[in-house]
């Protein structure tokens, strides 16, 4: 893992150094946009308005619009915020997890303490346990103030951002605001079906179904010889294109095993030959001229058969 910045945990006269690496990733497929009658890439440009130009991502600068005014903020301008310049993630309070409603977490990272701070940080994620307590902290990442929660989970430390107290929508319905009638019988029954279907949660069953069947949708068309060469058709990404194309490998071995486990539940045993036989229906249907392949015409062999090691695809939060 990457971290994404290193920071300290102040709370009191205690400082604690870490990193902060983001506690999840995104595995979907990302795909581009071509040309319907060539298969060339669709690109979009920052074009000024005032002189025409394509301006290079490092001369932009933001602004913020007045009415008839605007008003330009430089990077300069934005880093001379002293909560921009904090890295920091100051302890405000120790509150009761219970009080936290879930609605509010936004996103996760896990905290690594530096090698010199590892007792002070095993000291505080054993006081948070041991209390079941919460600390509200506050820090500043990517520009943006943050509310956030530091508890412990497992043997790390892990801070997840909360949404503001205005950015929590009130649900107030019409249909809603007078309480419908539920019979006893009918509150009886509804409680015994939910204890037929009750389980422990294990969130390894389950999976991104539409994902699963549009990497055998692509796997389908590099079998049949559907697709364009990369390089002529993206570029100089063609590399970068290869490299992802592992990544498509390792993913379907990882999608067979996941099956292979559901497999075993008396209520999924027909779902993946189901999966399979739809794939392939909607890939016969496709012309082979007007459709491109995300990935370079060699792998069309091997692909969804052989996993090899693979670049991490991963997206920083």
């Amino acid at each position: 893992m990457r971290a994404l910045w290193k920071g300290a945990i102040t709370f009191g006269l205690v400082n604690v150094p870490i990193k902060l690496y983001s506690a999840t990733e995104d595995h979907d497929i990302s795909l581009h946009q071509v040309h319907d009658a060539d298969g060339g890439r669709i690109r979009y440009q920052r074009r000024c308005e005032v002189c025409g130009k394509v301006v290079e991502y490092a001369n932009i600068d933001k602004a913020y619009a007045e009415g008839k005014t605007t008003v330009v903020l430089t990077d300069e301008d934005l880093k001379s915020l002293p909560e921009e310049r904090s890295h920091e993630i100051e302890v405000v309070e120790f509150v009761p997890s219970e009080q936290i409603d879930e609605i509010r977490f936004d996103r996760s990272y896990f905290l690594e303490p530096e090698k010199p701070a590892t007792k002070a940080y095993a000291l505080l994620r054993r006081a948070l346990e041991e209390t079941d307590r919460t600390a509200i902290v506050q820090f500043s990442l990517r520009q943006k103030t943050r509310l956030g929660a530091l508890r412990s989970r497992e043997n790390v430390l892990m801070l997840q951002s909360l949404l503001w107290d205005d950015e929590v929508r009130e649900a107030d319905f019409p249909n809603l605001r007078d309480d419908a009638k539920v019979s006893p019988q009918e509150l009886k029954m509804a409680s015994s079906l939910i204890d037929n279907m009750s389980a422990d949660f294990a969130p390894d069953k389950f999976s991104d179904e539409y994902q699963d069947q549009l990497r055998k949708l692509i796997a389908a068309k590099l079998e049949q010889g559907d697709a364009v060469d990369t390089a002529a058709t993206f570029g100089d990404e063609g590399d970068d294109q290869a490299d992802r194309g592992e990544v498509v490998d390792l993913m379907e071995a990882l999608r067979r095993s996941v099956e292979q486990n559901r497999a075993a539940r008396k209520t999924a045993e027909t779902k993946p030959s189901a999966q399979k036989s739809t794939a392939k229906k909607a890939a016969a249907k496709k012309a082979p001229a007007k459709n491109v392949g995300a990935k370079k015409a060699p792998a069309k062999k091997g692909a969804g058969k052989k996993a090899t090691t693979a670049k991490s695809a991963k997206k920083a939060s």
